[in-house]
């Protein structure tokens, strides 16, 4: 019996949409769904799952042609902003999808993760 396993890869999920939902909740609420959050990141942390992640502020800058012009972003509105991201381990692509569909922005209509493998510079 081959008891090889997969070599583990890096998944990013990037948060999208959902902010005009959180915005209108009043601050209790707020406070109970960011506790939703730490227990969801809590329990992928204790299975060595989560290897970082943070929310992003809703402003920043967007820099174009090398820095010749800087302009006020990001210009994502809506189901289109990203609102933070995470980083975490998995076997494979199924596995990091399956995992994220216990995220707490789902509680939020519009709101959605997108999941991407995070490819090493030599291709692996």
């Amino acid at each position: 019996m081959d008891t090889k396993q997969e070599p583990m890869s890096n998944f990013l999920y990037l948060f999208r949409g959902g902010e005009k939902a959180f915005q209108k909740l009043s601050q209790e609420e707020k406070q109970a769904h960011m506790e939703v959050w730490g227990e969801w990141m809590g329990g992928l942390k204790e299975k060595g799952q989560l290897l970082d992640g943070l929310p992003l502020a809703e402003d920043g800058k967007v820099v174009h042609q090398k820095g010749e012009l800087v302009t006020n972003g990001p210009f994502a509105e809506g189901a289109e902003m990203v609102g933070g991201y995470l980083i975490v381990s998995a076997n494979t692509m199924d596995e990091a999808v399956e995992i994220s569909k216990g995220c707490p922005i789902f509680d939020y209509e519009g709101s959605f993760v997108e999941v991407r493998e995070i490819i090493t510079m030599d291709g692996h």
